[in-house]
Protein backbone atom coordinates (compact mmCIF):
# COMPACT_ATOMS: atom_id res chain seq x y z
CA UNK A 1 0.00 0.00 0.00
CA UNK A 2 2.62 2.52 0.87
CA UNK A 3 4.26 1.67 -2.54
CA UNK A 4 1.65 2.66 -4.32
CA UNK A 5 1.05 6.04 -2.35
CA UNK A 6 4.82 6.40 -2.96
CA UNK A 7 4.55 5.72 -7.05
CA UNK A 8 1.30 8.52 -6.68
CA UNK A 9 3.27 10.88 -5.36
CA UNK A 10 6.30 10.45 -7.78
CA UNK A 11 4.53 10.08 -10.95
CA UNK A 12 3.31 13.76 -11.09
CA UNK A 13 6.33 15.29 -9.95
CA UNK A 14 8.05 13.23 -12.75
CA UNK A 15 5.22 14.05 -15.03
CA UNK A 16 6.36 18.08 -14.15
CA UNK A 17 10.18 17.33 -14.18
CA UNK A 18 9.48 15.88 -17.88
CA UNK A 19 7.25 19.09 -19.23
CA UNK A 20 10.03 21.50 -17.58
CA UNK A 21 12.78 20.09 -18.95
CA UNK A 22 11.07 20.36 -22.14
CA UNK A 23 10.41 23.85 -22.17
CA UNK A 24 13.82 24.24 -21.13
CA UNK A 25 15.10 22.51 -24.26
CA UNK A 26 13.19 24.53 -26.44
CA UNK A 27 13.98 27.91 -24.82
CA UNK A 28 17.30 27.18 -24.96
CA UNK A 29 17.02 27.20 -28.77
CA UNK A 30 17.65 30.37 -30.52
CA UNK A 31 15.27 29.36 -33.60
CA UNK A 32 12.44 28.73 -31.54
CA UNK A 33 12.76 32.01 -29.75
CA UNK A 34 12.68 33.90 -32.21
CA UNK A 35 9.91 32.22 -33.90
CA UNK A 36 8.00 32.25 -31.04
CA UNK A 37 8.57 36.24 -30.87
CA UNK A 38 7.32 36.37 -34.77
CA UNK A 39 4.52 34.48 -34.25
CA UNK A 40 3.25 36.14 -30.85
CA UNK A 41 3.37 39.46 -32.35
CA UNK A 42 1.03 37.95 -34.73
CA UNK A 43 -1.16 35.95 -33.03
CA UNK A 44 -1.63 39.84 -30.57
CA UNK A 45 -2.33 41.48 -33.86
CA UNK A 46 -4.99 38.92 -34.90
CA UNK A 47 -6.58 39.40 -31.76
CA UNK A 48 -6.63 42.87 -31.41
CA UNK A 49 -7.29 43.53 -35.09
CA UNK A 50 -10.13 45.63 -34.19
CA UNK A 51 -7.86 48.03 -32.02
CA UNK A 52 -5.02 48.53 -33.71
CA UNK A 53 -6.65 49.24 -37.33
CA UNK A 54 -7.31 52.73 -38.19
CA UNK A 55 -10.31 52.32 -40.19
CA UNK A 56 -12.30 48.89 -40.91
CA UNK A 57 -11.14 46.81 -43.22
CA UNK A 58 -13.48 46.72 -46.13
CA UNK A 59 -14.38 50.61 -45.70
CA UNK A 60 -14.07 53.07 -48.71
CA UNK A 61 -12.80 56.19 -47.36
CA UNK A 62 -13.92 57.74 -50.01
CA UNK A 63 -16.25 61.14 -48.74
CA UNK A 64 -14.33 59.88 -44.82
CA UNK A 65 -10.85 61.03 -45.61
CA UNK A 66 -10.77 63.99 -47.43
CA UNK A 67 -8.09 64.22 -50.40
CA UNK A 68 -8.08 60.07 -50.59
CA UNK A 69 -6.99 58.60 -53.79
CA UNK A 70 -6.85 55.03 -54.50
CA UNK A 71 -3.26 52.86 -54.85
CA UNK A 72 -2.11 56.19 -52.69
CA UNK A 73 1.59 55.58 -51.37
CA UNK A 74 2.14 55.38 -47.76
CA UNK A 75 2.37 58.49 -46.11
CA UNK A 76 3.39 58.80 -42.57
CA UNK A 77 3.65 62.66 -41.27
CA UNK A 78 6.25 62.09 -38.96
CA UNK A 79 8.96 60.52 -41.68
CA UNK A 80 8.54 63.75 -43.75
CA UNK A 81 5.13 62.93 -45.58
CA UNK A 82 3.22 66.44 -46.38
CA UNK A 83 0.32 67.53 -43.60
CA UNK A 84 -1.69 68.66 -46.38
CA UNK A 85 -2.04 64.37 -47.65
CA UNK A 86 -4.30 62.14 -45.34
CA UNK A 87 -1.75 59.79 -43.18
CA UNK A 88 -2.34 56.12 -44.22
CA UNK A 89 0.46 54.40 -43.24
CA UNK A 90 0.63 51.75 -45.98
CA UNK A 91 -1.16 53.67 -48.19
CA UNK A 92 -5.01 52.88 -49.74
CA UNK A 93 -5.62 49.81 -52.36
CA UNK A 94 -7.23 50.04 -55.99
CA UNK A 95 -10.86 50.14 -54.25
CA UNK A 96 -9.53 53.42 -51.85
CA UNK A 97 -9.69 50.99 -49.08
CA UNK A 98 -6.85 51.10 -46.05
CA UNK A 99 -4.03 48.61 -46.59
CA UNK A 100 -3.02 48.66 -42.89
CA UNK A 101 -5.99 47.64 -42.21
CA UNK A 102 -6.40 45.28 -43.88
CA UNK A 103 -2.93 43.79 -43.58
CA UNK A 104 -4.13 43.67 -39.72
CA UNK A 105 -7.33 41.60 -40.50
CA UNK A 106 -5.62 39.49 -43.00
CA UNK A 107 -3.40 38.38 -39.55
CA UNK A 108 -6.50 36.77 -38.12
CA UNK A 109 -7.66 35.07 -41.54
CA UNK A 110 -4.23 33.31 -42.38
CA UNK A 111 -3.08 32.52 -39.09
CA UNK A 112 -7.00 30.85 -38.51
CA UNK A 113 -6.44 28.93 -41.52
CA UNK A 114 -2.99 27.61 -40.88
CA UNK A 115 -4.61 25.85 -37.75
CA UNK A 116 -7.45 24.98 -39.11
CA UNK A 117 -6.02 23.33 -42.24
CA UNK A 118 -2.99 21.41 -40.37
CA UNK A 119 -5.52 20.44 -37.49
CA UNK A 120 -7.75 18.70 -39.62
CA UNK A 121 -4.70 17.22 -41.52
CA UNK A 122 -3.23 16.06 -38.97
CA UNK A 123 -6.68 14.42 -36.92
CA UNK A 124 -7.09 12.27 -39.92
CA UNK A 125 -3.36 11.56 -41.00
CA UNK A 126 -3.27 10.77 -37.29
CA UNK A 127 -5.53 8.02 -37.27
CA UNK A 128 -5.11 6.76 -40.69
CA UNK A 129 -1.31 6.25 -39.58
CA UNK A 130 -1.85 4.74 -36.38
CA UNK A 131 -4.29 2.00 -37.32
CA UNK A 132 -1.98 1.40 -40.81
CA UNK A 133 1.20 1.06 -38.22
CA UNK A 134 -0.18 -0.96 -35.72
CA UNK A 135 -2.68 -3.48 -37.48
CA UNK A 136 -0.11 -3.99 -40.32
CA UNK A 137 -1.26 -6.79 -43.18
CA UNK A 138 -3.45 -5.76 -45.80
CA UNK A 139 -5.05 -3.16 -43.72
CA UNK A 140 -1.70 -0.95 -43.89
CA UNK A 141 -1.67 -2.01 -47.60
CA UNK A 142 -5.01 -0.86 -48.36
CA UNK A 143 -4.32 2.53 -46.31
CA UNK A 144 -1.47 3.58 -47.74
CA UNK A 145 -2.07 2.94 -51.18
CA UNK A 146 -4.49 4.97 -50.99
CA UNK A 147 -1.88 7.42 -49.61
CA UNK A 148 0.00 6.71 -52.22
CA UNK A 149 -2.46 7.65 -54.84
CA UNK A 150 -3.02 11.25 -53.28
CA UNK A 151 0.94 11.54 -53.32
CA UNK A 152 1.22 11.03 -57.44
CA UNK A 153 -0.62 14.15 -57.89
CA UNK A 154 1.06 17.78 -57.45
CA UNK A 155 -0.26 18.97 -54.74
CA UNK A 156 -1.24 22.56 -55.21
CA UNK A 157 -2.34 21.30 -58.69
CA UNK A 158 -5.02 18.38 -56.99
CA UNK A 159 -5.49 21.29 -54.63
CA UNK A 160 -6.81 23.34 -57.32
CA UNK A 161 -9.01 20.53 -58.86
CA UNK A 162 -10.68 19.76 -55.53
CA UNK A 163 -11.61 23.93 -54.79
CA UNK A 164 -12.77 23.22 -58.39
CA UNK A 165 -15.01 20.60 -57.90
CA UNK A 166 -16.28 21.98 -54.31
CA UNK A 167 -16.26 25.74 -55.41
CA UNK A 168 -14.64 28.62 -55.13
CA UNK A 169 -14.64 29.80 -51.22
CA UNK A 170 -12.04 30.10 -48.34
CA UNK A 171 -13.33 27.05 -46.57
CA UNK A 172 -12.90 24.45 -49.49
CA UNK A 173 -9.09 25.69 -50.30
CA UNK A 174 -8.82 24.87 -46.20
CA UNK A 175 -10.39 21.68 -47.00
CA UNK A 176 -8.41 20.98 -50.27
CA UNK A 177 -5.39 21.76 -48.93
CA UNK A 178 -5.95 19.75 -45.68
CA UNK A 179 -6.55 16.48 -48.21
CA UNK A 180 -3.73 16.86 -49.96
CA UNK A 181 -1.48 17.24 -46.38
CA UNK A 182 -3.03 13.90 -44.73
CA UNK A 183 -0.65 11.27 -47.04
CA UNK A 184 2.31 13.29 -45.09
CA UNK A 185 1.13 12.96 -41.84
CA UNK A 186 -0.01 9.43 -42.20
CA UNK A 187 3.31 8.54 -42.88
CA UNK A 188 4.85 9.97 -40.39
CA UNK A 189 2.91 8.42 -38.02
CA UNK A 190 3.01 5.24 -39.48
CA UNK A 191 6.57 5.15 -39.28
CA UNK A 192 7.25 6.19 -35.59
CA UNK A 193 4.01 3.38 -34.49
CA UNK A 194 6.06 0.95 -36.64
CA UNK A 195 9.25 2.17 -34.40
CA UNK A 196 7.25 2.14 -30.98
CA UNK A 197 5.30 -0.59 -30.70
CA UNK A 198 8.89 -2.93 -31.02
CA UNK A 199 9.34 -1.55 -28.08
CA UNK A 200 9.82 -3.28 -24.46
CA UNK A 201 7.44 -1.20 -22.51
CA UNK A 202 5.06 -1.91 -25.50
CA UNK A 203 5.72 -6.32 -25.15
CA UNK A 204 5.51 -5.86 -21.41
CA UNK A 205 2.19 -4.03 -22.07
CA UNK A 206 0.60 -6.92 -23.87
CA UNK A 207 1.87 -9.79 -21.69
CA UNK A 208 0.20 -7.92 -19.00
CA UNK A 209 -2.94 -8.50 -20.95
CA UNK A 210 -3.56 -5.25 -22.06
CA UNK A 211 -6.41 -4.85 -24.54
CA UNK A 212 -4.84 -3.73 -28.52
CA UNK A 213 -7.12 -0.43 -28.13
CA UNK A 214 -5.38 0.80 -24.45
CA UNK A 215 -1.78 -0.09 -26.02
CA UNK A 216 -2.69 1.93 -29.20
CA UNK A 217 -3.58 4.83 -27.49
CA UNK A 218 -1.98 4.99 -23.96
CA UNK A 219 1.09 3.36 -24.85
CA UNK A 220 2.05 3.79 -28.64
CA UNK A 221 0.46 6.98 -29.42
CA UNK A 222 1.53 9.33 -26.52
CA UNK A 223 5.47 7.97 -27.41
CA UNK A 224 4.80 8.97 -31.33
CA UNK A 225 3.52 12.17 -31.44
CA UNK A 226 6.84 14.09 -31.17
CA UNK A 227 7.66 13.80 -35.37
CA UNK A 228 3.74 14.89 -35.81
CA UNK A 229 4.12 17.77 -33.76
CA UNK A 230 7.05 19.34 -35.15
CA UNK A 231 5.84 18.14 -38.93
CA UNK A 232 2.57 19.74 -37.89
CA UNK A 233 4.43 23.18 -36.72
CA UNK A 234 6.11 23.45 -39.89
CA UNK A 235 3.05 22.74 -41.70
CA UNK A 236 1.02 25.39 -40.71
CA UNK A 237 3.47 27.74 -42.18
CA UNK A 238 2.95 25.80 -45.80
CA UNK A 239 -0.53 25.82 -45.41
CA UNK A 240 -0.63 28.86 -45.16
CA UNK A 241 1.47 30.34 -48.32
CA UNK A 242 -0.96 27.64 -50.22
CA UNK A 243 -4.06 28.78 -49.04
CA UNK A 244 -2.45 32.19 -49.82
CA UNK A 245 -1.68 31.13 -53.24
CA UNK A 246 -5.18 29.57 -53.55
CA UNK A 247 -6.57 32.99 -53.22
CA UNK A 248 -4.01 34.92 -55.30
CA UNK A 249 -5.29 32.50 -58.52
CA UNK A 250 -9.31 33.12 -57.55
CA UNK A 251 -9.72 29.83 -55.74
CA UNK A 252 -9.53 31.09 -52.17
CA UNK A 253 -10.92 33.88 -50.12
CA UNK A 254 -13.51 35.85 -52.36
CA UNK A 255 -13.28 39.64 -52.35
CA UNK A 256 -13.57 41.84 -49.66
CA UNK A 257 -12.51 39.11 -47.32
CA UNK A 258 -9.03 40.56 -46.10
CA UNK A 259 -6.70 38.05 -47.02
CA UNK A 260 -3.04 38.11 -48.14
CA UNK A 261 -3.01 36.23 -50.72
CA UNK A 262 -6.34 37.36 -52.50
CA UNK A 263 -4.85 41.05 -51.73
CA UNK A 264 -1.63 40.70 -53.47
CA UNK A 265 -3.70 38.77 -56.65
CA UNK A 266 -6.56 41.63 -56.90
CA UNK A 267 -3.70 44.17 -57.35
CA UNK A 268 -0.59 41.67 -58.83
CA UNK A 269 -0.78 44.25 -62.13
CA UNK A 270 0.23 47.24 -59.94
CA UNK A 271 3.81 45.92 -59.04
CA UNK A 272 5.58 48.52 -60.49
CA UNK A 273 3.29 51.52 -60.33
CA UNK A 274 2.16 50.99 -56.83
CA UNK A 275 4.31 48.25 -55.58
CA UNK A 276 3.10 48.89 -51.77
CA UNK A 277 0.23 47.01 -52.44
CA UNK A 278 1.93 44.03 -53.38
CA UNK A 279 4.69 44.50 -50.68
CA UNK A 280 3.53 44.42 -47.50
CA UNK A 281 0.65 41.80 -47.52
CA UNK A 282 3.83 39.69 -48.71
CA UNK A 283 5.66 40.91 -46.22
CA UNK A 284 3.19 39.69 -43.61
CA UNK A 285 3.26 36.25 -45.64
CA UNK A 286 6.81 36.39 -45.49
CA UNK A 287 7.01 36.61 -41.49
CA UNK A 288 4.60 34.54 -40.88
CA UNK A 289 6.10 31.36 -42.68
CA UNK A 290 9.09 32.15 -41.30
CA UNK A 291 8.22 32.58 -37.77
CA UNK A 292 6.60 28.71 -38.00
CA UNK A 293 9.80 27.89 -39.82
CA UNK A 294 12.23 28.69 -37.26
CA UNK A 295 9.81 27.66 -34.67
CA UNK A 296 8.98 23.83 -36.03
CA UNK A 297 13.19 23.82 -36.58
CA UNK A 298 13.70 24.62 -32.97
CA UNK A 299 10.94 22.23 -31.64
CA UNK A 300 13.00 19.73 -33.84
CA UNK A 301 15.90 20.26 -32.06
CA UNK A 302 14.70 20.61 -28.58
CA UNK A 303 12.65 17.14 -29.17
CA UNK A 304 15.21 14.64 -30.61
CA UNK A 305 16.50 13.41 -27.71
CA UNK A 306 19.76 12.62 -29.72
CA UNK A 307 20.58 16.63 -29.87
CA UNK A 308 19.91 17.21 -27.01
CA UNK A 309 22.44 17.61 -24.13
Amino acid sequence: MTAVVEAELVAPSTSKGIWRDTLGNILRQRNAIVGLTILSFLLLTALFADQISTYPPNQVLLGVVDGVKKSSAPCIHVLGCPTSQPELLMGTDSNVRDVFSRVVHGARVSLFVGFATVGFAIVLGTLIGMVAGFAGGWLDNVLMRGMDVLLVFPALLLAIAIVTALGQSLVNAQLSIGIVAIPIYARIMRASVLTVKESDFVTASRALGESPAGILFRRVLPNSITPLIVAGTLGIGGAVLDVAALSFLGYGAQPPLAEWGSMIGQDSGKLFTAPHLIFFPGLALVLTVFGFNLLGDGLRDALDPRLNR
